[in-house]
């Protein structure tokens, strides 16, 4: 079975939509125990934990907000992970977007609908004005806003964040309910054994994360069958004497079997110090309809400082290089729609600064020689080696920036 989590526009009919699915499926519906799990067990209030993802008004709040937010928000990443582990559950709420996309058995689910829809809906029965609804809406969005760009930089309605996006303005909560359990029930969305032990990597390394934020350390931490890989977010003169520390605290919790201390993706080293570099790749976009693999190889790409992207069809890729741009591509042959081939075409075409990696598992002689005549850096097999790939990632961002240089010069 799955876990489906719907994170909605206010006034959207999302309550009814979760519960009559979690009904017609036989799941466990759940909202507000997020918060409240995260509260019994680690003794904070309920109110601080619902403002880390509401937001705050007062200044003071907000000063309080801030100093906080990374332990609250650590707190119910360990909450809501508890309670889908289990799976046949539907959640609806914010604490949905805590769960990584590395866990394939997840459905995310997006209602949406035009503003004049909710603002009807929400001054229906003469209870408020629309004026007053219109507000009530706006402030609505910004917290919903606030919530996905702390956590991803990105709009609450951003069409990366979800698999399904439903218009609730043009569809109706049958219909909606239909939709969304017709997906579930596809292979790419289906518990297997791999993708439970994702989750309870992620459960894992939740509760490690806590410990660190806990006693100070802003950080982000993997985990792989009790391996954890701390990710540095921000610079540090005293490298070593962090990484000790770090290492003292993870290595003594229970279940803990190695780790690691590494600067991640989003590690900034400040430009007074220049001696110390940390050269890495910007995103990078994994293109692969085979959903459980392309989250379990962003997810080990990550773990080697390599921030990536993903999307599982050649549509997809072709949509996100409208809006933006990766230096590496690492793209599948075999997929349904426009196959690799095609989308390695145009990609060269029409962005022929992007370097693209084929990586397939049901590819020919004949499939490699034309992909390396339209362009492609390399040719890799699966199953590859995660190391392999990532050096020649490294490999393709060196021959652009080497070319970058070049250019450069050649203008001087």
């Amino acid at each position: 079975m799955s876990v489906i989590t719907i994170f909605s526009a206010s006034y959207c009919k999302a309550d009814e939509v979760a519960e009559k699915v979690a009904q017609k499926l036989g799941y466990r519906c759940i909202g507000e125990e997020a918060p409240e799990r995260a509260s019994r067990e680690f003794n904070v209030s309920r109110d601080k934990l619902e403002r880390a993802m509401h937001g705050t008004t007062s200044m003071l709040d907000k000063l309080i907000h801030e100093k906080d937010i990374d332990r609250h928000v650590a707190y119910l990443r360990v909450a809501i992970g508890e309670l889908v582990k289990a799976d046949n559950v539907v959640y609806h709420g914010f604490a949905g977007h805590l769960l990584p996309k590395t866990i394939p058995h997840i459905l995310r689910v997006c209602l949406v609908a035009k503003r004049e829809y909710r603002v009807s809906l929400a001054a229906e029965g003469g209870a408020v004005s629309k004026k007053a609804a219109l507000r009530a809406i706006r402030k609505d969005d910004e917290e919903r806003k606030r919530w996905t760009q702390l956590l991803f930089d990105v709009g609450p309605w951003d069409k990366s964040l979800y698999d399904i996006k439903i218009p609730m303005h043009a569809t109706t909560v049958e219909d909606a309910v239909e939709l969304i359990c017709e997906n579930v029930q596809k292979e790419a969305v289906k518990t297997t054994e791999r993708s439970k032990k994702a989750m309870e990597d992620f459960v894992f390394a939740a509760r490690v994360h806590v410990e660190l934020v806990e006693r100070g350390h802003d950080v982000d931490v993997l985990s792989e069958d009790g391996h954890v890989t701390v990710l540095l977010k921000k610079y540090t003169v005293r490298l070593d004497h962090l990484k000790d520390e770090l290492t003292r605290i993870v290595s003594a919790m229970p279940g803990v079997k190695g780790m690691e201390v590494r600067p991640g993706p989003k590690f900034k080293r400040p430009s007074i110090y220049p001696g110390v570099e940390f050269e890495m790749p910007s995103k990078i976009l994994l293109v692969d309809d085979e959903k459980e693999f392309v989250q379990t190889l962003s997810e080990r790409l990550e773990m080697r400082d390599l921030s990536t992207a993903v999307v599982y069809d050649g549509e997809q890729a072709l949509s996100y290089l409208k809006s933006e741009e990766p230096e590496v591509m690492i793209l599948d042959l075999r997929m349904p729609g426009i196959d690799g081939v095609e989308v390695l075409r145009r990609v060269k075409k029409e962005h022929p600064g992007v370097e693209v990696i084929i990586l397939t598992g049901h590819g020919t002689e004949k499939d490699e020689q034309l992909t390396r005549e339209l362009g492609a850096f390399a040719y890799l097999e699966k199953p590859v080696e995660i190391d392999k790939l990532a050096k020649t990632v490294k490999e393709a961002y060196e021959k652009i920036h080497r070319e970058k240089a070049e250019k450069q010069r050649g203008n001087d």
